[in-house]
């Protein structure tokens, strides 16, 4: 187990560990662990020039690439804490987290799949401290560009005993990030995680995943989520792997990188391993490397664990648990479970983290009976950014209060059997219905609206829209989609839009949910194309 105070001492130490050795490759870039460590102190030495401190937010709004890793590092290593955006969100929806952390410097790409990110930001709200100053990265694929040399030289001006101080002084409780998590408030809240449990907890997660120094992992999970960043390119620093970072997920992409770097261990959704199983070209490419495979979701079909044992060779099937609020860790399956206990349940508690499953009174139930999870230990956040009554609502007497419905057997695996909150996750990602409804009901013509989430064979969930027109207005389901696609991130866009005279209703005026949601599930009616997530 490392015992690093920080993420950039852990990245300084593997650099003296495995110096010229690749750690990332990204397309025709190659960079090694003493590149990448050298790269990360050129990036904290400019960011100490243009005034970044210990405790400012620095954010990355960009793709998965090599850049991505040493800007995040070198943002670290400043003492300045990363703020990574969801690179499918529209400019409302990062200007928000912009303005809330008060992001000093925003690090961006150009026309990426035709994207302009800056230009969004621009619209949504000019006067954003961070577009004071817009840094963009090379791109996937580029070792670097014009602008980043002219960004990385501001940096000569900068002692590099200055920066090196800043790293030495960076302890294992100090903050490392504000990773932005759904809420059902409707608005994402900031999650303050911390240099030494991450490095912790994803060390204990490692025991189970198995990078070792020659393994070659493929990373195409987003780097803006903890399950591409730190259960990715971040363990790959720590245990000497290769880290093969991918910016969107194209399955001859990947079975051609899988073939031609001989990867071993690849993480991603049931929707990942699914396209790549039933493509037509899978024969063409030698996959038989491929010894790991960690598939992310609250239920992963046995069907689909069984052909990615038997059809891909993966030796190892894994699956896991967490929330952004406890470092993204509570379980993970174990490398001898089963095909069944892999299905059927979200692998074991991990050592050092205690739960309780409690009734709605907050009464211990008995061993196997459903109840809420609550989870304490080390891995618990710092806290919600700038949000007080949210951290106390979420953590109390020490014990996080995760919303998830759970069962829990006397050998500590986790089966998930519902959610309080009404979150559901479409192809891996987390949608708040309630941030939905609020854009939704900014559209003329929609007096109230409620957004659940149904079973969907592809994506896990997806989205359906309960609409009630305004009196008179001539409001169709397209207006609505269209509405969605322009002010939120695809993956949040609902699939499929009823109309209806009125909402179910409760006796206190609460919409029933339940009902929306157990009568869109059956009903045998075509959703609606609201575009590819």
């Amino acid at each position: 187990m490392r015992s690093d105070a920080s993420i950039p001492a852990m990245a300084q130490s593997s650099a003296a560990r495995w110096g010229d050795a690749a750690a990332v490759v990204d397309g025709a870039t190659r960079l090694s662990f003493a590149d990448v460590a050298d790269e990360m102190l050129r990036v904290a030495r400019a960011l100490a020039a243009v005034g970044v401190g210990p405790g400012d937010r620095v954010a990355i709004w960009a793709p998965n690439s090599a850049s991505f890793i040493t800007a995040a590092l070198g943002i670290q290593a400043a003492g300045a804490w990363l703020v990574p955006l969801n690179t499918r969100f529209r400019g409302e929806e990062a200007a928000y987290i912009l303005g809330k952390v008060d992001a000093r410097v925003l690090f961006s790409v150009e026309g990426f799949l035709g994207t302009d990110y800056e230009g969004m930001l621009r619209a949504a709200d000019p006067e954003l401290r961070a577009l004071e100053r817009v840094v963009h990265l090379p791109g996937p694929g580029e070792r670097t560009t014009l602008e980043w040399e002219a960004f990385l030289t501001t940096g000569d001006a900068t002692p590099a005993g200055e920066v090196q101080a800043r790293i030495d002084a960076l302890g294992p409780d100090d903050v490392c990030d504000v990773i932005f998590t759904s809420g059902t408030t409707g608005l994402p809240k900031g999650v303050m995680l911390r240099h030494g449990p991450s490095l912790w907890g994803f060390g204990i997660y490692n025991e189970t995943y198995g990078l070792v120094e020659g393994t070659r992992q493929l990373v195409i999970t987003p780097f803006f989520h903890c399950f591409g960043y730190k259960a990715g390119w971040m363990i790959g620093l720590m245990y000497g792997a290769r880290t093969y970072p991918l910016a969107t997920f194209d399955p001859v992409e990947a079975m051609r990188v899988i073939s031609e770097a001989g990867i071993t261990h690849m993480p991603g959704s049931p929707t990942m391993f699914s396209a790549i199983l039933d493509h037509p070209d899978r024969g063409q490419h030698d996959l038989s490397t491929l010894g790991t495979s960690l598939i992310s979701a609250a239920t992963v079909p046995a069907r689909l664990l069984d052909r990615v044992r038997h059809e891909l060779g993966v030796e190892r099937t894994l699956t896991g648990y967490g929330l952004t609020e406890n470092h993204a860790l509570v379980s993970v399956s174990l490398p001898d479970d089963s095909v069944e206990r892999v299905s059927t349940t979200s692998g074991r508690v991990l050592d050092g983290l205690e739960v309780r499953v409690v009734d709605d009174e907050g009464n211990d139930v008995v061993t196997g009976e459903s109840g809420e999870l609550l989870v304490s230990g080390p891995l618990l956040m710092s806290g919600y950014y700038e949000d007080e009554p949210a951290t106390a609502a979420t953590v109390v007497d020490g014990w996080l209060h995760t919303g998830d419905v759970v069962r829990l057997s006397s050998d500590r695996y986790l089966t998930i059997t519902d959610r309080k909150k009404d979150i559901y996750i479409m192809g891996g990602f987390n949608v708040a219905p309630a941030e939905v409804e609020r854009v939704l009901l900014d559209l003329d013509g929609v007096a109230q609206v409620a957004v659940v989430g149904v079973p969907d064979e592809h994506f896990g969930q997806v989205g359906v829209a309960f609409v009630v027109p305004s009196p008179g207005a001539a409001l169709t389901g397209d207006d609505v989609i269209t509405h969605a696609r322009e002010h939120l991130a695809n993956y949040k866009v609902p699939r499929r839009v009823e109309l209806l005279k009125e909402l179910p209703l409760n006796a206190t005026g609460k919409v029933l949910k339940h009902v929306l949601r157990d009568g869109a599930a059956v009903r045998r009616a075509e959703p609606a194309d609201a575009g590819a997530a």
